[in-house]
């Protein structure tokens, strides 16, 4: 997400260097290229005029300090304008009512709203700890009801049954009554889509919403449609009291127009942001993080908090206490990481947040694909037992057959093993006193003044490449 436009103005902000001062003249080349690459990145024409306005207003005349170098005051300007515009802070769903909460889903055909239903259950369960029901009120799609269903089992949420000889609004008033009988915390309310926005759509939407009054009223749109988003959001929102967005699919959407547009557009923050097909691929949507990840800063907050969720810690403390006690590292523990690292959504997801890599994970798109990993787990789940702790006994005939069995060749075999043995020596190094050591190199490696002096990522300057 967002790479066209990271490598756009990465280019153009590093060319602001040298200066004393920011002036009107040294910095109207840059924000020429500034608004060139928002527009490249399919932003709305307003929200690009009134961006660089800004951001042109608070450079010019900015007295650069000792400490920092202009480059650096200007990236900061910039991230700041990046967070006003998409909207300073995350915005959390307002559930502050007598339950059930009731949120209304509307938005388009195609533009995954039953998926965001499925993927909000999972999400206020397991991580606001909530009662939750669904409810598809979609009687022009059979499939639709079913689907919902399908998802609901899937992440362990209660569904409310419906049919398409009901009316919505008698649907979900139904619903309502028994989530209050069942004390559940939230009902999700699925609605029917579109292909386009009518005029029968919208008053069957109005009907609904003035029946039920939800406490939340979430427009799910799709990122690549690009500035499109906006503009559908801005007609449902003329229609209907909307309280926020869900943008889905936005790690499809290389440009990012629809996340820097919607919230200019519609006055309405965007609340979550959908990053992958995935029951859990839901994730709050936090503007100072995704202006961090634009201009190639990373947002390690973000992997910080996929870490805490994903990784097994209990499997992780075993490998730990394994690898300090010199016990060597074998295939089913590199098995093993290769999941955990899976559930991360693969180096790639990893990589994109990490600061100054986002044109790395470009370039290792080819190296680093699901694809190799789904290949060499198959690969290792050709092995037996003993050959996954003794990899060293694997030869001629036992490659021939784990290629067979794993349908790969024999070079694939070869090719896992040499990457297991690079691990695996690093393993080593990290067991006893190795740890230490390699901490102490990674240190002497770190430009002057350490992560957050200056050189570092935390003077807002970019980061070396």
């Amino acid at each position: 997400m967002f790479e066209n436009l990271s490598e756009r103005l990465g280019q153009t902000l590093r060319n602001v260097s040298g200066k004393g001062r920011l002036t009107e003249d040294n910095i109207k080349e840059t924000l020429r290229e500034v608004r060139m690459a928002l527009l490249e990145a399919d932003v709305a024409l307003p929200v690009v005029k009134s961006f660089v306005a800004q951001v042109k207003e608070r450079a010019v005349g900015t007295e650069v300090t000792k400490s920092l170098k202009p480059g650096q005051v200007f990236i900061k300007i910039v991230q700041n304008e990046l967070e006003a515009v998409m909207g300073e802070a995350n915005e959390k769903l307002n559930l502050a009512t007598q339950p059930p909460a009731v949120i209304l889903m509307a938005g388009l055909q195609g533009a995954g709203k039953t998926t965001s239903v499925g993927k909000l259950a999972k999400y206020l369960v397991e991580r606001e700890k909530k009662k939750v029901m669904v409810v598809s009120a979609d009687v022009y799609r059979p499939a639709a009801i079913k689907q919902l269903e399908t998802l609901a089992n899937e992440v362990n949420v209660a569904f409310h049954p419906s049919s398409i000889e009901e009316k919505p609004v008698d649907i979900v008033e139904g619903a309502i009554s028994e989530a209050k009988k069942g004390f559940y915390d939230v009902l999700l309310v699925d609605t029917a889509g579109r292909l386009h926005v009518d005029n029968d759509m919208m008053g069957e939407i109005k009907q609904l919403h003035s029946a039920i009054s939800p406490i939340e009223t979430l427009f799910v749109v799709d990122a690549m449609t690009g500035q499109d988003a906006a503009n559908t959001a801005k007609a449902f929102n003329d229609a209907l009291p909307l309280t926020g967005v869900i943008l889905t699919k936005a790690d499809g959407d290389a440009r990012g127009g629809a996340a820097l547009s919607v919230r200019h557009i519609t006055g309405k923050p965007i609340k979550f942001i959908g990053m992958g097909e995935k029951v859990d691929a839901l994730e709050p949507f936090h503007p100072e993080r995704i202006a961090s990840r634009i201009l190639g800063m990373g947002d390690v907050l973000s992997l910080i908090e996929e870490v805490e969720r994903k990784v097994d810690k209990s499997k992780a403390e075993k490998l730990a206490k394994k690898v300090q006690k010199g016990k060597g590292f074998d295939l089913q523990d590199f098995k093993d990481q290769l999941e955990q690292m899976k559930n991360m959504g693969g180096m790639m997801g990893m990589m994109d947040k990490l600061p100054g890599m986002g044109g790395m994970a470009e370039k290792m798109k080819d190296q680093a694909n699901e694809k190799q990993f789904n290949q060499m787990e198959a690969i290792i789940n050709s092995m037996t037992p003993g050959e996954r702790a003794r990899p060293d006994i694997i030869k001629g005939s036992r490659k021939r057959r784990i290629a067979a069995g794993s349908g790969t060749q024999i070079q694939d075999v070869n090719r896992l093993l040499k990457q297991f043995t690079q691990m695996q020596k690093m393993m080593k190094k990290m067991s006893g006193g190795g740890m230490k050591k390699m901490m102490r190199q990674m240190k002497g490696m770190m430009p002057p003044g350490g992560p957050g002096g200056p050189g570092g990522f935390g003077g807002g300057g970019f980061p070396p490449r």
